[in-house]
């Protein structure tokens, strides 16, 4: 019997030993972990999990979100999906387009599949068959707009930093911006996409990129209610988050940051071209003209002109012919231009904030160059 329960004590030791490296593995592989998967009653919720990078999307992030969210789509058990961002700063601050042009310098396949299985994902949120809630509780731009704006609920608060920023770094408004950009009131779309401007809090609402604004401190509360929804609507859904804006009185006395402006944004930014713009702004005169065409001057005059290409095509196409085109574009500015690396390299590499563009001026970018950017890649165009 002594030696049974010596036996049975060693085997309750091992079994227990186990058992906490399991637990242990498990909370380490969750805390290293760039996206958080959690099913909470009938909800899914993905929290993506670099904080340190601001929740910067990479490939890693993209390959263990689109299967996740595939697999909700046509769970019975699942009725909402609801995304956000970890560390209290950032849903996501963007693509770690970093670790593409390293990839695109040496032809290495990244620079492809990148964007490829990156407007996959968009397209996927864009039509997606559930109520998609994405909390947009910190700064938001590039690819983390892809991440929410093309679902049906985007909530911001007073901590969203929303912008566009790529024509500063020799690229374009993608991940379906040709798309939604275009659609927001007047040629509000046309300068932010053209200018980077950055629209902070309850404005980001106003604008038209998110569909709610609740304050931050509520932001806990409203993901426990819309968690424990039962088989939800997306009526119901809409329900519950326009009850929440309606208690969010934070900033709601403010007008919307460019009200002033916004007559003459329609009436400047309304032109067949890039050169027409900066004109229009030059002979204003005013101060936020000013300002505008001095913002312009910094950008890749390139990229300037194929986002006012992108944006004039987008707001006639679907969702996903705008996708198809806008690979098109990315593969255009990883092979047939410099623009790309050196705005990178500029701005977040070395960040001397000095590009060279190349053509350094608007009037050297011909229409053909530009033109060619949007040929078909035969059978490497994006299949959606």
């Amino acid at each position: 019997m002594p030696v049974l329960l010596l036996y049975l004590n060693v085997f309750a030791c091992v079994a227990l030993s186990f058992f906490c490296v399991c637990v242990w593995w498990q909370m380490t592989s969750q805390a290293g972990a760039e996206i958080l998967v959690e099913k909470v009653g009938n909800a899914g919720v993905i929290t993506l999990n670099r904080p340190k990078a601001l929740n910067a999307l990479n490939m890693n992030m993209i390959r263990l979100m689109y299967p996740q969210l595939k697999k909700w789509e046509t769970d019975k058990e699942t009725d909402i999906v609801i995304v956000k961002g970890a560390g209290g700063k950032a849903f996501c601050a963007g693509g770690d387009i970093r670790a593409v042009t390293e990839a695109g310098k040496i032809g290495d396949a990244l620079a492809k599949n990148f964007f490829r299985e990156e407007y996959i994902l968009n397209n996927t949120i864009g039509t997606y068959q559930k109520p998609y809630v994405a909390l947009i509780d910190g700064i938001t731009m590039g690819g983390g707009v892809g991440l929410s704006v093309h679902g049906r609920f985007r909530v911001a608060t007073e901590k969203t930093l929303f912008a566009m920023p790529e024509t500063a770094i020799g690229l374009f408004p993608d991940v379906g911006g040709g798309y939604f950009l275009p659609r927001l009131q007047g040629q509000l779309g046309l300068f932010l996409a053209l200018t980077g401007f950055r629209l902070k809090g309850r404005d980001v609402q106003r604008a038209g990129v998110a569909s709610h604004f609740v304050e931050s401190q509520k932001i806990a509360a409203l993901e426990k209610e819309l968690v424990d929804l039962k088989t939800p609507s997306i009526e119901d859904v809409s329900r519950v988050l326009d009850s929440y804006q309606k208690r969010s009185s934070l900033d709601a006395e403010k007008p919307f940051v460019l009200e002033q402006h916004i007559d003459l944004i329609d009436e400047l930014f309304q032109s067949n071209s890039v050169e027409g713009i900066v004109h229009n702004l030059k002979t204003d005169g005013s101060p936020f003209a000013q300002k505008q065409a001095e913002t312009l001057a910094k950008m890749s005059p390139t990229s300037l002109k194929i986002t006012f290409k992108q944006l004039q095509a987008g707001g006639t196409m679907s969702l996903q012919e705008v996708l198809v085109m806008e690979y098109r574009l990315s593969q255009a500015c990883m092979v047939k231009g410099s623009d790309f690396y050196e705005g990178v390299r500029a701005v977040l590499v070395d960040k001397d904030h000095s590009p060279k563009w190349s053509p350094s001026t608007l009037k050297e970018v011909s229409e053909q160059s530009v033109e060619d950017c949007f040929s078909s890649l035969g059978d490497r165009d994006l299949k959606l």
